[in-house]
């Protein structure tokens, strides 16, 4: 039986990528705690927490990894008919803990969620300090559709999203890849394939390459375009 490596709280030192697991996939050690300092080790090195209620925190790295790259962003012709119709209000780090606790009701088919408590205090910690970002679809004043994630050098790493009206999640990250895009993020991590995300550009490279495109640790931050999510998207390339 394999031993995971124990993470010690707030420690930065995971292991090597190539001691993640195969089966499951990606999984790379067990342990340590969700504090800032611990999840930004984490994302710096392409790793993520991952854990169901009861279970000690796992944390993950799979390959291959699904990522989008700002400039192969694909809207189809029926998404852009709802983008310029404007029938939502797009706002970005205004209802952030709201959004991951609509993030956490469960799906159609699921049973519970990850999302737990313990996630939503440690992300909005994150949030606070500035590294973790949401946003929110507005239909007739009521939240239809959102998302977040963390950013960090020019990586935005995306975490969960929801929609209570058709089309709300897709606005949402049209929004915030063409914000991204213009202001300088070159890469935004979905981490595992999904047809949803699939269909709008998203890609499956080996975690060599993924991890290949991670910023360095020194590498500053970009600044976050708040206002830009929140305006009409840029131009990007439609498909039937």
């Amino acid at each position: 039986m394999t031993m995971l490596p124990w993470m010690d709280p707030g420690a930065e030192n995971f292991p090597p990528s190539s001691r993640a697991l195969d089966e499951p996939n990606g999984l790379i050690a067990a342990g340590g705690d969700l504090s800032v300092r611990q999840l930004l080790a984490a994302y710096r090195r392409g790793i993520f927490p991952w854990y169901s209620e009861g279970q000690p925190i796992l944390w993950w790295t799979p390959s291959p990894r699904l990522v989008l790259f700002p400039e192969q962003l694909h809207i189809s012709r029926s998404l852009a008919k709802v983008l310029r119709q404007k029938t939502f209000r797009v706002t970005c780090d205004t209802a952030f803990e709201t959004v991951m606790g609509l993030c956490a009701e469960p799906r159609p088919g699921q049973d519970g969620t990850w999302i737990s408590e313990e996630m939503i205090a440690a992300y909005s910690r994150l949030h606070a300090a500035g590294h973790a970002h949401s946003v929110e679809v507005w239909l007739d004043g009521e939240l239809a559709g959102g998302l977040y994630g963390v950013a960090i050098g020019s990586v935005f790493y995306g975490e969960s999203m929801f929609s209570r009206a058709s089309n709300a999640s897709k606005v949402a990250f049209v929004h915030l890849i063409s914000a991204l895009g213009r202001t300088g993020f070159h890469m935004i991590d979905c981490q595992v394939y999904t047809q949803h995300l699939a269909s709008l550009g998203a890609v499956e490279i080996p975690r060599t390459e993924f991890e290949r495109r991670l910023p360095s640790p020194a590498a500053e931050p970009l600044p976050w375009p708040a206002t830009l999510i929140s305006q009409t998207p840029f131009e990007a390339s439609i498909r039937d």
